[in-house]
């Protein structure tokens, strides 16, 4: 679906809620770049980027408890890596629009092998213990696939040195996609793609 093309989405976004990946944290550079642009020039947009608990079933319980009073017809998700595919099971639950930055699409699979303690990126002294039921909680909020490809925003890039862009592109197959031929896992060039992630998310 060709990327310039938003007019369906019949919406304005009145709460947005963004959710890091794996390891990462509110304190992560696309996070903090999107929370400015967000307070910048939508200032009446309500924000919320969470520290996600290392559970996946709580973090998710957590998330939903949070935004238990938002208007599902004006609240849109931005998911990183991990928090990509959190989003993606959000999105099909509330059937809400998403943007999804090279989204893990089997995240139980991907890190059935790093079971045990991490440092978080941001933070040296902040650990994050991936314990083995972890993985069985990733697995069952796994989305086989997307149910309106309309609603859905995802930017990958050929040059994600983490997860396999092909595996990304066909699982979000009909939706908006912006395929970068270079770029990483982390899209360090985010800059250059922001304002179309908001542009897509038609913001109050």
């Amino acid at each position: 679906m060709p990327i310039d093309d938003f007019t369906c989405l019949e919406m304005t976004t009145s709460h947005l809620l963004y959710l890091h990946g794996f390891l990462s944290s509110p304190a992560s550079t696309k996070a903090r770049k999107t929370a400015a642009a967000v307070a910048q020039c939508h200032p009446n947009v309500v924000w919320l980027c969470p520290m996600l608990a290392a559970s996946p079933r709580q973090a998710m319980d957590e998330v939903l408890h949070a935004i238990a009073e938002w208007p599902r017809e004006s609240m849109a998700i931005i998911g990183s890596s991990l928090g990509g595919f959190y989003a993606n099971w959000l999105a099909e639950r509330l059937a809400c629009p998403a943007v999804l930055l090279n989204p893990a699409v089997r995240p139980a699979r991907d890190l059935a092998a790093h079971v045990g303690e991490h440092t978080l990126w941001h933070d040296s002294d902040a650990h994050f213990v991936l314990e083995p039921r972890f993985i069985d909680e990733m697995k069952a909020l796994e989305v086989p696939h997307i149910s309106q490809p309309e609603r859905y925003l995802a930017i990958i890039a050929k040059g994600d040195e983490v997860l396999d862009w092909r595996e990304m592109h066909s699982h979000y197959a009909g939706a908006h996609i912006k395929l970068l031929p270079g770029s990483d896992h982390g899209l360090s060039d985010y800059d250059q793609h922001l304002d179309e992630v908001l542009g897509f998310l038609q913001l109050a």
